[in-house]
C-alpha cells in the first residue's frame, strides 16, 4: 500500500516538473530573458527550441520509467513482508480461537462430570448422580384384564374387566452397592406391596437382600408377573409359596452359568400368595434354590439356552387355635375361584416342606418351562394330626410366529407396530398343561370336604399373544379345566360350586409395562 502511493507520487511530481519546465521554457521564449517581448524569431531558432525540448521530454520519459521500475522492485520486495504480516497475524488469531475453544470445551467436560443424568426412553425414567453412585428408576406394570366364563350355569365365576395389576415400581441405587426397590399394587380391591426390600451388592457372586419379596423357589413363580405367558400361573404354582419378610443370601456364579439362593423367611405366606394369620408362633422358615445354566457362554448355539434346577424350603408350623377360620389357604384355578379348602378349624401343625425339580429351554423362537412341585404338611384337626402330600407339575410352550429369540424375561420385536410400514409386531403362540393333586387322606381324616371340594384338576390353556412394541401387549387366551374326586350331586349353599363343573374361561390383557 505504502509503494503505491510512493509510486504515484513520483509519477505525479516527474510529470508536474516536466509541463511546469516546458511553460517557463515557452514564457522566456516569448519575452526574452530582460522581460520584453520578442517580435520575430527565425524558423530554425523555432525548430532548434522544439527538438530541445522534445530531447528534454523524452529523457524525462525515460527518468520516469527508471523511477517506476524501481517502485515496482519496492513493491515486490515489500508486497512477501506484508502478506508475510497478515498471515502471521491471521493464524495468531485462529490460534487464540482454536484455544478458546479447547477452554470452552473443557469447561463443558467439567460440568457434565459433575452434573446429574436424566434419561428417558422404554425402560422407564432415570435419575442418577454423575459417578452413578446414586440412582432412582421409574417403572410402571399396568393389566387390564378380562375374563369370560363359557357354560358355568350355577357356578359363581363373574364375567366382567379388571385392574388386576396397577404397579408404579420405584428402584435404584446408593452409594453405589445398595440397590432397593417399592412397588406398591393398586390393582383390585386392596392396596399391598408386593416387595419392599434392598440388597448389598459385593459382588455377582455375593449379594444380601433383606425385606419382602418373592421366596425362591418355583420357576414360574420368579418370573416377572409382566412376562408370563398367560393372564395367571399355573395350578403347580398353587403349591409354591408367594412373596415374604426376610433375608436372603444369593448369587451368580461362572459368570451366570449358575446361581444359589438361601434365606430364612417368616414362612406366614403360603399357596398361592396367600398370607394367614394360620400360625402364631412361627419357627424361621429355610429356603433355597440353585438354577444352572452350563452352556449359557458355550459356542454350542443349541444348549446355551438350557437350564435346570431345583428350589425347596422347610419349617415348623405352629397352630393359632385362635383362629376363627384355621387353614384358610386353598388351590385356584385358572379363572381363580377356589375348587379345595379346608375345612375350618383345621391347623398346620408341625413340620411342612417343600421341593421343586424345574428346567427350561430356549432355542431361537421356541420356548419350553416345566416343573413339578412336591409338598407336605402336618395338619390337625381337634387331637388328630396328618401328614399331607399333595402334588402338582405344568409344563408350558411357546413359539414367536416372528422369529424372535424366546426368553424367560421380555421379548422385544424386531419391528415395532407400525401398520404405516408394514410392521405388526411380534406374534407368540403358546400352550400350557397343568395338574394338582391333594393327597386322599384329607377327606378320609376330615380335613375337607368331598362334597364341596375337589381333589385334583387338569387344565389345559392355549393362547395368541401379540407385543406391539417393547412396553405394550396383548394376550389372547382360552383355559379348560376339569376336576377329580368331587362327590357332591349339588354344593351346599354357600360352598363351593367350582368343582361341580368344568371350568372354561377366556381371558384377554391388554399390558403396559416400562
Amino acid at each position: 500500500m505504502k509503494t503505491t502511493k510512493l509510486k504515484q507520487l513520483v509519477i505525479a511530481t516527474v510529470v508536474g516538473a516536466q509541463f511546469t519546465r516546458a511553460a517557463l521554457a515557452a514564457e522566456a521564449a516569448a519575452t526574452g530573458t530582460n522581460g520584453t517581448a520578442v517580435a520575430d524569431i527565425p524558423a530554425f531558432a523555432a525548430d532548434a527550441g522544439s527538438a530541445g525540448e522534445a530531447a528534454e521530454i523524452k529523457a524525462l520519459q525515460q527518468q520516469v520509467e527508471a523511477l517506476v521500475q524501481k517502485v515496482n522492485a519496492l513493491e515486490q520486495q515489500h508486497a512477501p513482508t506484508e502478506q508475510t504480516a497478515t498471515i502471521q497475524n491471521l493464524d495468531q488469531q485462529v490460534r487464540i480461537l482454536q484455544r478458546q475453544r479447547e477452554i470452552d470445551q473443557d469447561a463443558a467436560v467439567a460440568k457434565a462430570a459433575t452434573a446429574p443424568k436424566v434419561t428417558l426412553g422404554a425402560n422407564g425414567f432415570s435419575f442418577s448422580s454423575a459417578d452413578t453412585n446414586f440412582v432412582t428408576q421409574i417403572h410402571g406394570v399396568i393389566q387390564l384384564d378380562s375374563r369370560t366364563f363359557f357354560h358355568d350355569n350355577d357356578a359363581k365365576g363373574v364375567d366382567g374387566f379388571l385392574l388386576r395389576r396397577a404397579r408404579p415400581i420405584l428402584s435404584g441405587t446408593v452409594f453405589h452397592d445398595f440397590d432397593y426397590n417399592f412397588t406398591p399394587d393398586f390393582g383390585g380391591s386392596t392396596v399391598q406391596i408386593p416387595d419392599a426390600y434392598m440388597t448389598y451388592r459385593y459382588a455377582p457372586e455375593f449379594q444380601v437382600q433383606v425385606g419382602k419379596f418373592k421366596s425362591p423357589i418355583g420357576l414360574e413363580h420368579l418370573q416377572s408377573d409382566r412376562d408370563i405367558s398367560f393372564n395367571e400361573r399355573s395350578l403347580a404354582t398353587d403349591l409354591v409359596p408367594n412373596r415374604d419378610l426376610g433375608v436372603l443370601l444369593k448369587g451368580d456364579l461362572a459368570g451366570g452359568a449358575a446361581s444359589y439362593a438361601a434365606g430364612v423367611l417368616n414362612g406366614a405366606s403360603d399357596y398361592n400368595g396367600t398370607t394367614t394369620n394360620t400360625y402364631s408362633q412361627n419357627d424361621p422358615s429355610f429356603v433355597g434354590r440353585v438354577f444352572f445354566t452350563p452352556w449359557k457362554n458355550s459356542d454350542v448355539n443349541a444348549l446355551r439356552g438350557l437350564g435346570f434346577g431345583v428350589g425347596g424350603s422347610y419349617e415348623i408350623d405352629n397352630p393359632n387355635t385362635n383362629s376363627a377360620t384355621g387353614l384358610t389357604p386353598g388351590y385356584t384355578t385358572d379363572g381363580q375361584q377356589k375348587f379345595f379348602t379346608y375345612n375350618k378349624g383345621v391347623f398346620a401343625n408341625g413340620q411342612h416342606w417343600r421341593v421343586s425339580p424345574q428346567a427350561d429351554y430356549y432355542y431361537g423362537p421356541f420356548g419350553l418351562l416345566g416343573e413339578y412341585v412336591l409338598t407336605g404338611q402336618h395338619v390337625s384337626n381337634g387331637n388328630k394330626n396328618t401328614e399331607v402330600n399333595n402334588n402338582a407339575w405344568e409344563i408350558s410352550g411357546s413359539w414367536l410366529l416372528t422369529g424372535e429369540d424366546a426368553s424367560y424375561g421380555a421379548i422385544t420385536p424386531k419391528h415395532n407396530f407400525d401398520p404405516r410400514l408394514g410392521y405388526w409386531g411380534a406374534w407368540q403362540v403358546v400352550a400350557r398343561f397343568a395338574e394338582l393333586n391333594v393327597d386322599s387322606d384329607v377327606f378320609t381324616s376330615g380335613l375337607a370336604n368331598p362334597n364341596a371340594n375337589a381333589d385334583g384338576a387338569q387344565a389345559w390353556a392355549v393362547g395368541l399373544n401379540w407385543f406391539l412394541n417393547k412396553n405394550i401387549r396383548a394376550n389372547l387366551s382360552f383355559s379348560h379345566t376339569v376336576f377329580n374326586g368331587y362327590t357332591g350331586s349339588k354344593p351346599p349353599a354357600g360352598t363351593l360350586v367350582v368343582p361341580a363343573q368344568d371350568e372354561n374361561v377366556l381371558f384377554t390383557r391388554v399390558q403396559l409395562a416400562f
